[in-house]
């Protein structure tokens, strides 16, 4: 049975009032997840928080979800704040030594420059390397890679399962940002192997700011001890009456990254959004994220816009950059906001993010919008 794409609609309120085609940026909440929020702090006050553990079960049925939704195990995946989280867990982790290397790409997200560029300090060689000299960048003092699935300035998007296959044959860590994909197109784990995927879920998860997951292989979490200890660091940590005290002994699982108390009411959020992908599909999902982003060329295309993706090759990816020879995208960008139509800006481009939520009618309104204005 087809999908009724303007039913689904309907769950998201904000699009009622908007022409939102920036995804990119924040994802729309559904009102599922709305209600689930609502629902975890009435449960709060009908119980007094005296069924606080059982909480916790409810994460590990999302552990279960997070995991089908990549491919991999319940017990690969811990619960974070952000992307950021994550690769400072992983950084902070290895010792690094003078003539150590760290390569992203070129225009990353600050995620991935911000802290490598800090080592420098230590002797570690940092490498902002274009696409096009990748794999010359990568030295036997190469330690670790990081980058996105999805460049957020221009869409771009590396063939991440050909490069984790040369890094793997070199022992180099591949560290990988999925927030500007994950919801949006099929991550499958077992086909990457990434040694970390991270994922902040507020972008084409659909979940609120400040809630996300990793993916930590089994190899790399003999390694990689916690960096915030805490009381759910000992493996026994349900045992409440009875905490252990004394050095914690870790679990084998990815949860013993996850220290202490968790955000309930945002895991409760991210729980409806991630279900009302999987009761979707995740490949209906990305075949109907495609077809809108090459719906979006066309039209950008129509209206004289210049796109990378008309150049080189890796740029078929949900996000769209344009560009519109003496105009400026920041200004674009504002002057749509006013005729209540949102996209965004960055580094020159103007950037446009459609979502399964679109629909054409957002096409031809941000195509109608953009012809008054150029």
């Amino acid at each position: 049975m087809p999908t009724d794409w303007s039913a689904i609609r309907a769950e998201f309120p904000a699009l009622a009032n908007w022409t939102y085609l920036n995804t990119a940026t924040f994802g729309q909440l559904p009102r599922a997840a709305v209600r689930a929020i609502e629902q975890h702090f009435a449960h709060r006050d009908e119980l007094a928080c005296s069924d606080f553990l059982s909480w916790f079960d409810d994460a590990d049925r999302l552990r279960e979800r997070v995991a089908q939704l990549i491919n991999c195990k319940a017990d690969d995946i811990a619960f974070i704040n952000n992307a950021g989280a994550a690769l400072s867990l992983l950084i902070g982790s290895l010792d690094w030594k003078p003539g150590d290397r760290i390569v992203t790409l070129q225009d990353e997200f600050p995620n991935n420059i911000y802290h490598p560029a800090l080592l420098e300090r230590l002797g570690v060689e940092f490498v902002e390397t274009p696409w096009e000299r990748f794999y010359d960048s990568i030295s036997p003092r190469t330690r670790l890679v990081a980058i996105s699935t999805v460049n957020y300035t221009n869409g771009f998007a590396p063939p991440i399962e050909e490069m984790a296959r040369f890094l793997r044959e070199r022992n180099v860590l591949f560290f990988v940002d999925g927030t500007q994909s994950a919801g949006a197109l099929r991550f499958d784990v077992d086909k990457v192997r990434p040694d970390l995927l991270a994922v902040h879920g507020y972008k084409w998860l659909l979940c609120p700011n400040g809630i996300g997951f990793m993916y930590v292989s089994p190899a790399l979490r003999e390694r990689l001890a916690p960096a915030v200890i805490g009381w759910r660091s000992h493996h026994a940590w349900r045992n409440v009456d009875n905490l252990h005290h004394g050095a914690p002994v870790f679990a084998a699982s990815a949860e013993k990254y996850e220290s202490g108390m968790l955000a309930s009411s945002l895991l409760c959020a991210m729980d409806a959004s991630i279900g009302l992908m999987l009761d979707i599909g995740v490949d209906d999902i990305e075949r109907r994220v495609r077809e809108l982003a090459h719906l979006l060329r066309v039209r950008l295309r129509g209206l004289g816009a210049r796109l990378p993706a008309d150049e080189s090759p890796h740029f078929d990816s949900p996000i769209i950059a344009a560009r519109f020879e003496g105009r400026d995208a920041s200004d674009l960008a504002r002057r749509l906001k006013e005729r209540r139509v949102l996209v965004s800006a960055r580094h020159g481009n103007l950037r446009v993010s459609a979502h399964f939520y679109n629909s054409e009618v957002d096409l031809d309104r941000l195509e109608s919008e953009l012809r008054e204005l150029l």
